[in-house]
């Protein structure tokens, strides 16, 4: 394409998002139960039953964002169908928490894999501080459930973060640590201090970023690994011979490091009450982002690579979408801050690359996955996990950070 919209015009930012939400919404709402999670590029669902807890969750989110932007109640009954699936068909009643992978046929689901997952119950606080957001009043009380459940179930006092996962009924809690979930439990923090108010989601998002950007990053080299033991030191090997695996892919993750920038930054704008010292704050952020453009950007293609390895080479060439979109929110959310021209170049680069390559113009939302050369892996736009979480929340946190910038 060679015009390109105004990527720094919050009404362009928001038409995405709503061009995005209507590839989901009616289709993905399912009579057999909660959403369906499967997509080939032209909307076809090709896997009617299973339910992963991941989707399940970041459609309470996109739901519950687009009901509060465009106000269209038909996103408010979608937000509410969402909400109820969550919470009567993942929820476990036998031994508490959240069930990973549902398979659901003529509106009964059972359970296809119950382990319990820190990375999904992060989700799991995100999704109801989202909620409550939106207007749901009852998922105020579950918000602190779910707070309190991975305080009883995964925080490491001693480590200042949370464990990975643990056995269905929770008598077996495993020696993995990873950053990801941490990352995404940071995140849920700051919404449920942006729901609540309530201080103690803010000063455990601090403890999370803290821990993870400055006490883990000291331990590799002054980024962020992605795996780590029981005594939270660095596992250089974990999954080396799974490179691209869905949620603990080995290697630094350049969209991971952009994504704690982002966080970070976010962090940073909430932090005048905590009565904490977030002079690392910028400098930390800046230092990832820098790190992940110029290590992982493709001089030939355009976009960022998936994986570097330790040694800070590509490892693994492919593009994913959710990379590029959190790397232009964090490249705004560095422009508006600093007032540098420099982030505001790699926002456009990387806006105009995703609306060459990863924007289907025809159908609405994402591609996932390209190759080195932007070549389409395969037509499965939206596997379970996806849902344009990532895309439609870079919109929204885009506009938010314009607006601020607007205000003073």
């Amino acid at each position: 394409m060679s015009e390109f919209p105004d990527f720094r015009s919050r009404a362009v930012l928001l038409a995405h998002a709503q061009h995005t939400m209507n590839f989901y919404h009616p289709r993905c709402l399912a009579p057999s139960g909660g959403m369906y999670h499967y997509f080939k590029d032209d909307g076809t669902v090709y896997d009617a039953a299973h339910r992963h807890l991941v989707s399940s969750t970041r459609f309470v989110f996109t739901y519950a964002m687009a009901y509060r932007h465009f106000g269209d109640p038909a996103y408010l009954e979608g937000l509410r169908h969402a909400v109820h699936f969550l919470r009567e068909a993942h929820r476990d009643r036998a031994h508490g928490g959240y069930n990973w992978l549902l398979s659901c046929h003529a509106g009964e689901c059972g359970v296809v894999d119950g382990t319990k997952h820190a990375y999904g119950h992060a989700f799991v606080l995100l999704a109801y501080a989202h909620a409550v957001r939106a207007g749901l009043e009852d998922a105020r009380g579950w918000l602190d459930e779910a707070y309190q459940l991975l305080e009883a179930r995964f925080w490491d006092a001693e480590a200042g973060l949370y464990a990975d996962e643990a056995s269905e009924d929770w008598s077996t809690l495993s020696s993995y640590r990873g950053q990801n979930a941490n990352m995404h439990a940071c995140e849920a923090m700051l919404a449920a201090f942006d729901a609540t108010g309530e201080q103690r989601y803010l000063q455990r998002a601090y403890t999370l970023a803290f821990n993870i950007t400055q006490r883990q990053a000291e331990r590799c080299g002054g980024l962020v690994w992605e795996h780590y033991d029981a005594q939270w030191q660095p596992d250089w090997r974990y999954n080396i011979d799974d490179p691209a695996h869905l949620f603990r892919p080995w290697g630094y993750q350049p969209g991971h490091f952009t994504e704690w920038a982002k966080l970070l930054l976010q962090l940073e704008a909430r932090g005048a009450s905590l009565g904490q010292d977030l002079s690392w704050a910028l400098p930390t952020a800046e230092r990832l982002f820098t790190v992940a453009v110029e290590k992982g950007w493709d001089a030939k293609h355009g976009g960022l690579h998936y994986s570097l390895a330790p040694e800070l080479s590509v490892c693994d060439a492919d593009k994913y979408f959710w990379v590029q979109a959190e790397s232009a929110a964090a490249a705004a959310l560095l422009a508006t801050r600093t007032g540098n021209a420099a982030y505001w170049g790699w926002y456009d680069r990387l806006w105009q690359y995703s609306w060459t390559h990863f924007v289907d113009h025809q159908h609405g939302a994402w591609y996932r996955i390209l190759d080195g050369e932007n070549r389409k892996l395969s037509d499965e736009k939206s596997p379970a996990g996806k849902v344009d979480y990532h895309t439609m929340g870079a919109c929204y946190d885009i506009a938010a950070a314009l607006d601020a910038a607007r205000h003073g």
